[in-house]
């Protein structure tokens, strides 16, 4: 998991195969701490600049959940997942979407959009046709699965089905990639 966090995500996976080995690489030492506690393989990282540490074409999967926003360095953090994953591998990757309904809306009515504003730690915008268009640059991914998550500002009884009709539109989006040839 590139910016781990508090290893949810991880543990989550480890709940479907108990067998795997999981490794985090985060930035923020009380983090780093506390995935070790959890029996992680961490890694103290700087996702922008440092080179992962890792073997080409060696992990089988590769989570970056709510993370690429926040960076200016996606050229080399793609190219660093996409050095270390193995053909066959899957890399899930979630973003804030810029084209939400709710940003849509504020767009319309002069408002900055919420995953781009000023004032927050985000310095990226998402959109699933950008995204999909900047993997363009990385021959060798597949969309395996695309969907949407929260559709602000509706309740969850009406949020949920409204991401399942409208992904695109929803608050956040999320891709499966599988990576179909060697980097």
């Amino acid at each position: 998991d590139i910016g781990a966090g508090s290893g949810t995500d991880l543990l989550s996976y480890k709940e479907r195969n108990p067998d795997c080995i999981l490794y985090a690489l985060e930035g923020y030492e009380p983090n780093v701490l506390n995935l070790e506690s959890k029996n992680i393989k961490t890694y103290s990282h700087n996702l922008e600049f440092d080179v992962f540490p890792f073997e080409s074409e060696s992990l089988d999967v590769i989570n970056a959940n709510q993370i690429l926003e926040h960076t200016k360095e996606i050229f080399w953090i793609f190219h660093e997942v996409t050095r270390t994953l193995k053909v066959g591998g899957y890399l899930v990757v979630a973003v804030p979407n810029l084209a939400s309904l709710h940003n849509r809306l504020l767009l319309m009515l002069g408002k900055h959009p919420t995953p781009i504003q000023n004032n927050s730690a985000h310095v990226r915008g998402f959109t699933k046709g950008d995204f999909i268009k900047f993997l363009d640059i990385w021959p060798g991914y597949e969309v395996i699965d695309f969907k949407g998550s929260n559709f602000y500002p509706f309740p969850p009884v009406i949020a949920k089905p409204l991401s399942v009709l409208f992904p695109s539109m929803s608050w956040s989006i999320f891709f499966l990639l599988k990576k179909t040839r060697i980097y």
